[in-house]
C-alpha cells in the first residue's frame, strides 16, 4: 500500500464475474484474513483492518478473527458504519483507497466512488496490491467443460441465444457482454466445474447479432464440443483474450453490459463504443423454468427425497450406537445422494450445525472444530445436491435425545412460517421481497427474528442461489424482482438463539398459476422437495387446523412419490415420518 501511494485497501468476496463461490485464484480476503465465509469485505488500512460481514456469519467470523489483530465488524447492526461510510469518516481529505477494479461491478464502483468522492477521497481501482503480496497465488481451474444435453437441456442453445438477441434489439445493441458465469452457461447449454458447488466454468462472452464468440481457455474445450459450438455459430477465443475483443470493437456500435455482473476492471477495455446498462436478458429468461424443465426438477426432487430417506433411516438407526459428529453427517449425506443416477455434486458445502452451531446459520464443521451429536437437543442440516435435470436445497431440524419445551415452540413457530409462505396467493409480478412478512408474521408474533432472507432464487442445475427474485423485506425493491410463473425460490424462515440452538425449516417451491379474475392473474407456490417435516418437535397446542391440514396433506404427497423409490429401513423411515399428525 505504501508503495502504491494507498492509504487503504478494499478486499471483496468478488472475482471478473461477480460470482458468490471465488476460484482459490480469486479468494484473497479468505488468504489474507482467515475468514473464509462466502460473503465478507476486508478493509486494511495503516492502523486497522476489519472484516465487515453480515448477521449470518457474526459468530463465526469473530471466532475466527480472535487474536489476528483484524476487527469483526457486524455489517447491518446498529451504530455500525458500512465500510465505505467507514472510511469516508476516519480518513481524511485526499486519501487514495485501492480496490482491484477487475473484481468490482461499474454498479458498486459507481456509488463507492460518489460517496467517497464526497469526502474529498479518491478510490483507485487500475491496482492490485494483493496480487504484490501473494507469491503463490492458486493458477486459474483448467476443468473440461462438458455439454448440458437433452433430455436434461429442454432449450437448446439456439434457442437462448434468439432470445438473447431479441433483447438486444430492444435495446438498439450491436453487441451484447457476458461475465457472469450462470448467464454463459445457460446461453450457451454448457457447464463446467471451477467453482465449487456451482456447475460453471470461467469464461466471458460477447453476443453479436449474428456472432457469438466465446472466451475460454482453449484446452478446456474438446475438439468435438468445439465442432458442435461451431455448427451453432459460437467461436472459441482465449481468455485471456475478452479484454482485447472488447478493445476492437468498432467505434460507435453499442455494447449491452449488465453494470451489477460486468466489473470496472474489464469494461475498461471498451472505452471507444456507446454502452446501453440492462438487467442481463438472460438472468430473467433463465429464471422461469419452463414446464418441461420443472418435470425435470420434480423428478430430481424425487431421486434427492429417496437419498435423504436412506440418510435419515442411517442417522436415526444409529444414534447411541457409534460415534457421530457434524462431520459424519455430511460424509452420509452426500454418499446417500452420490448413490443417486444423474448426482453431479453438492449443491452448497453441507451445514450441519448441532445445538449451539445452529446458532450460526452459515456454520460450517471442519476437522478442527466440529461437534459430537449426543445428549439433548437439535440437529440442523442445510444440505443440497446438483443433478442434471435439478439443483436441489432443504433444510430439516430433527431431535436428538429430549428437546425442551422452548426448543418445540421455537420450532413451531418455523414451521407456522413456512406454512404460511407456502398457502400464499399473490397477484402475479408482486414485488418477491414483500412476500417476506407472510412467513415472518408467526415468528414476529412469537417475539422473534432472523437476519436472514427467508427466499432466494434456484437455478436450474446452475447456482443453488439465482435471481432476480428475492423473498427478504431487507432487500431493496427493484423493478425485475416481480414474480412470475416458473421462478423456483426457497422458503427458508428461522430462529436462532445465539449460544443455545438455531431452527430452519426449508423446502423449495416454483411459482403457479393460481386463478384469474377481474382484478388479474393470481400465482401461488407449489412444493417441490420431498422430505418428512418431523413432527416430534412440534407443540401441536400452536397449529391451526388449516396448518395441520397443510402438513398432513404435504406428507401424504411425500409418501405417495418417495415410496417406489425407497426400500427396506428406508422405507420403514418414510411411512414411520409421514404419519398424519
Amino acid at each position: 500500500m505504501s508503495a502504491q501511494k494507498i492509504d487503504a485497501c478494499i478486499v471483496p468476496s468478488s472475482d471478473p464475474h461477480s460470482s458468490e463461490y471465488l476460484p482459490e485464484h480469486w479468494q484473497a480476503r479468505s488468504w489474507l484474513s482467515g475468514f473464509d465465509g462466502s460473503a465478507g469485505t476486508l478493509v486494511v488500512t495503516a492502523q486497522f483492518a476489519g472484516v465487515w460481514t453480515d448477521s449470518r456469519y457474526w459468530v463465526q467470523a469473530e471466532q475466527v478473527l480472535a487474536g489476528t489483530g483484524i476487527q469483526t465488524m457486524r455489517a447491518g447492526a446498529d451504530g455500525v458504519l458500512g465500510f465505505v461510510d467507514w472510511l469516508a469518516a476516519e480518513l481524511p481529505r485526499g486519501s487514495r483507497v485501492g480496490v482491484d477494479g477487475q473484481v468490482l461491478n461499474l454498479q458498486a464502483y459507481r456509488q463507492w466512488q460518489a460517496d467517497l468522492g464526497q469526502k474529498g477521497i479518491v478510490l483507485v481501482s487500475d491496482q492490485d496490491v494483493v496480487d504484490t503480496i501473494w507469491p503463490e497465488r492458486s493458477p486459474l481451474p483448467v476443468a473440461a467443460v462438458y455439454e448440458h444435453v437433452a433430455p436434461f437441456a429442454c432449450r437448446s442453445r439456439a434457442v437462448n441465444l434468439a432470445a438473447v438477441r431479441t433483447a438486444m434489439a430492444t435495446h438498439k445493441a450491436d453487441w451484447h457482454w457476458v461475465s457472469s458465469l450462470d448467464d454463459i452457461a445457460w446461453i450457451f447449454n454448457l457447464r463446467g466445474s471451477d467453482v465449487s458447488y456451482n456447475p460453471v466454468f470461467l469464461a466471458h462472452a460477447l453476443i453479436g447479432r449474428d456472432t457469438a464468440r466465446l472466451f475460454v481457455a482453449p484446452e478446456k474445450i474438446d475438439t468435438a464440443l468445439r465442432a458442435t459450438l461451431g455448427r451453432d455459430g459460437v467461436q472459441i477465443e482465449p481468455y485471456a483474450q475478452a479484454g482485447a475483443a472488447l478493445a476492437a470493437l468498432p467505434e460507435g456500435q453499442v455494447l449491452l453490459v449488465d453494470p451489477a455482473r460486468t466489473t470496472v476492471g474489464v469494461l475498461a477495455a471498451a472505452a471507444y463504443v456507446g454502452q446501453v446498462e440492462a438487467v442481463n436478458p438472460s438472468h430473467l429468461l433463465k429464471s422461469r423454468k419452463t414446464e418441461a424443465e420443472l418435470a425435470q426438477v420434480r423428478n430430481a426432487m424425487e431421486q434427492d427425497g429417496a437419498a435423504l430417506c436412506e440418510f435419515f433411516a442411517w442417522f436415526e438407526s444409529a444414534q447411541g450406537k457409534q460415534t457421530i459428529t457434524e462431520l459424519t453427517v455430511d460424509e452420509e449425506i452426500c454418499a446417500a445422494r452420490a448413490r443417486q443416477a444423474n448426482f453431479v455434486s453438492p449443491s452448497f458445502g453441507t451445514i450441519a450445525a448441532f445445538n449451539a452451531n445452529g446458532a450460526m446459520p452459515h456454520y460450517h464443521a471442519t476437522q478442527a472444530s466440529h461437534a459430537e451429536i449426543r445428549g439433548d437437543g437439535m440437529l440442523l442440516i442445510d444440505s443440497g445436491g446438483q443433478y442434471k435435470g435439478g439443483t436441489t436445497d432443504i433444510t430439516r431440524v430433527v431431535p436428538v435425545g429430549q428437546p425442551s419445551v422452548e426448543q418445540r415452540r421455537d420450532y413451531t413457530a418455523v414451521l407456522k412460517g413456512m406454512v404460511a409462505l407456502s398457502q400464499a396467493v399473490f397477484p402475479r409480478g408482486t414485488a418477491s421481497p414483500s412476500l417476506d412478512a407472510i412467513a415472518r408474521l408467526p415468528i414476529w408474533q412469537a417475539g422473534a427474528e432472523y437476519g436472514h432472507g427467508t427466499g432466494h432464487g434456484v437455478g436450474y442445475f446452475l447456482n443453488v442461489h439465482e435471481g432476480p427474485q428475492v423473498i427478504s423485506y431487507r432487500t431493496p425493491i427493484k423493478p425485475n424482482m416481480g414474480m412470475e410463473p416458473g421462478m423456483i425460490t426457497s422458503n427458508e424462515p428461522g430462529l436462532y438463539r445465539p449460544g443455545r440452538w438455531g431452527i430452519r425449516i426449508e423446502n423449495l417451491t416454483v411459482a403457479r398459476p393460481a386463478m384469474t379474475t377481474e382484478f388479474g392473474e393470481f400465482l401461488k407456490f407449489e412444493t417441490l422437495t420431498l422430505c418428512p417435516i418431523d413432527t416430534r418437535l412440534i407443540e401441536r397446542s400452536l397449529l391451526t387446523e388449516p396448518e395441520i391440514s397443510w402438513l398432513n396433506g404435504y406428507h401424504a404427497e411425500v409418501r405417495a412419490r418417495l415410496l417406489p423409490r425407497v426400500r427396506d429401513a428406508a422405507k420403514q423411515w418414510l411411512l414411520l415420518r409421514t404419519q398424519p399428525l
